[in-house]
């Protein structure tokens, strides 16, 4: 059976019309970071910024280009953290969420058995 969209397309429709949806977005997204993955959260991030937000809107509250906000969450982008944060903070005002981490052990419950 053949495809009739594409997957980002898919995916930004899906993140634009269900808030629920891009909030998860957000959270893979921060998680990725998270754990050390820049490459793929950078990537969920700019899908998230075009579905939510859009890079004008983007630019217009960063005070930064359009362009040069693409090229940071491109594949082979490098914004720096300040950057990061404004971006961060655009997007979390979007979707009216405040972002919350917590730190969980990588060891299996019954592996911390004495």
């Amino acid at each position: 059976m053949a495809l009739t969209c594409e997957f980002k397309s898919t995916i930004a429709a899906r993140a634009a019309r269900d808030p629920e949806f891009a909030k998860a977005m957000l959270d893979e997204a921060m998680t990725l970071f998270l754990n050390g993955e820049p490459n793929a959260a950078r990537l969920m991030l700019r899908d998230l910024v075009n579905a939510a937000v859009g890079f004008e809107a983007l630019a217009k509250d960063t005070g930064r280009h359009s362009k040069s906000l693409h090229r940071m969450l491109s594949a082979s982008g490098n914004p720096g953290m300040d950057n990061l944060a404004e971006i961060l903070s655009v997007v979390r005002k979007a979707l009216k969420v405040n972002i919350e981490v917590h730190a969980v052990s990588t060891l299996c419950p019954t592996a911390m058995r004495f």
